[in-house]
This record gives C-alpha cells, structure tokens and sequence, in this order.
C-alpha cells in the first residue's frame, strides 16, 4: 500500500509546506482538507488549480483525494444542492490530479430508512453527472453510518462503479463492528483506508498511533489484503484536538508502526 496523510493535521498551512512534510517523512500522498481557510477550495481558479497540480507533481506527492464536508445523506437536505456541491468537488478534484472525493453521511440515526435514501439519490446523480470526470466520490465510514455494513447498504444500492468507501478506522470500531466485518462489507469498493489512534472508546484525544486503543495492526492487514495498491493514510485530528502532539510526531510514530508491519513498505524519508 502507498502511505499518506491528511492535511487536517496541518491545517491552513501553504501547500509548499504540507510538500515538504510530506517528502521528508516519506509518507508521500495527501487527503486535500477543503475548505475557504485552506489553501485548495473550490474557489480556486483555473491558474490556480493548475499550479497545485505541478506543486505537488514536481515534488513526486501524489493527491489522493479532496476531503470535502459535504453530507450525503441529510433526510432534509435539498438534493440537487448537494449534487452542485458534489459535483464542484469532484472537477476541483480532477482539476488537481486527485481521484476521489471524500465525502460524509451526516444522515438521521433516528430517521435510517430516510437517510439511506438521501444518500442514493445524491451519490447516484452525482455519479451520472460526472460521467466525464475521472473522479470517484468516497463515502466515510462515519456519524450515521458508522459502520461498514451502513455504508456497504447504500453502495449496494447506489450500484456505480464511480461511488466508493472510505474505511475509517475510528468509527466501525466505535460501533463495535468488528475489522474482519468491515472489511468484508466494503471489500474492494474501499478506495481508501484512514487511520487513526485514541485513547479509549470514551475518550477520542488522539495518541501517537500504535499506542492507543485501536487495532490498527488488524485494519491494516485486511486492507493490505483486500487493497494491496491504495492507500493508507493518517488522519491526525490535532485541528479538533489542539493538545495533541504535533503531525510530525504522529508521522515518526507511524512510520515505526508500518515498519512493524510484515508486508508495508518502509516509508523513505528524502530531503526537501
């Protein structure tokens, strides 16, 4: 698997710098966090979009997706707001070169038929409307559908090769959804694996990876397994957690938890 990192653990920080961190600590693609305080959003120009781009192809840093907050399956949400919004992600992200789009359920738990519902009719029209764009929407294993087997029932249904799975570590394991489950509900409709680490199920402040409670050494393996090409990218949360250690610190100690995986390629730090 190729190893990345989301820009949320950066974030706010110039590109050129999220490109050094990147080179240096050898985990060499990035989740681009969207938004107006970041520097890729969807108000980019086309120069501008243009020039993220060759930054990132000149420094060998691949973008593995533009992290939107856009929220599928809101039961209230007005649909064909939500398919603008998708679809404008999804040319920002064909405009800098990466394949997905990370988008969230943000549905109803008490109102789950209805929420499911929200999210077909948006990631299925979203999908159709960009027939002609190499991008996939990605939907994370998160809030109201926690689990893989929640987010595996609107696949199903959505039925487009185009509309794919982020398996967050974090949230099936909070639903007490087993790794072996998740990963046989997603299967290779996950495009790509996020990790994290926490100190308990009842207090989510971020530790160094390897030292917390999740089972990052079982997620891995299966992703491995089932993805062996995608990635596998650390989400660091210190932007909702301003006392967590700094993202080079969680880069250091989850490239001595990756060495300690059989089979992970050894991240090679290079200068900048």
């Amino acid at each position: 698997m190729r190893l990345g990192f989301s820009t949320l653990g950066c974030s706010g920080d110039p590109l050129a710098s999220v490109v050094r961190l990147a080179v240096s600590s050898g985990w060499t693609a990035v989740e681009l966090r969207a938004g107006p305080d970041e520097p890729v959003h969807v108000g980019l120009s086309m120069p501008q979009r243009d020039q993220v781009r060759r930054t990132l192809a000149d420094a060998g840093v691949g973008p593995i997706a533009v992290a939107s907050y856009i929220r599928v399956a809101d039961p209230d949400a007005d649909t064909d707001a939500v398919v603008a919004e998708l679809v404008a992600h999804a040319r920002l992200a064909a405009d800098v070169g990466a394949p997905y789009v990370r988008v969230f359920p943000g549905g109803d738990s008490e109102r789950p038929a209805e929420s499911d519902e929200a999210a077909v009719a948006c990631l299925g029209a979203a999908a159709r409307a960009l027939a002609d764009v190499p991008v996939s929407l990605a939907l994370e294993t998160h809030d109201s559908h926690r689990r893989g087997t929640d987010v595996a029932r609107v696949l199903d249904r959505v039925d487009h090769p185009s509309v794919r799975a982020i398996w967050d570590a974090l949230h099936p394991w909070l639903a007490g959804e087993p790794p072996a489950e998740t990963a046989t509900a997603l299967r290779e409709r996950i495009a790509y694996v996020q990790i994290k680490d926490v100190a308990s199920s009842s207090d989510l402040t971020p530790v160094l990876p390897g030292t917390g409670a999740l089972p990052l050494g079982d997620i891995a393996a299966l992703a491995l397994e089932i993805v062996p090409d995608g990635w596998l990218s650390l989400e660091w949360e210190s932007k909702w957690f301003p006392t967590a250690p700094p993202l080079t610190d969680a880069l250091n100690a989850a490239t001595e938890l990756v060495r300690a995986w059989e089979g992970y390629p050894s991240p090679g730090r290079r200068t900048p």
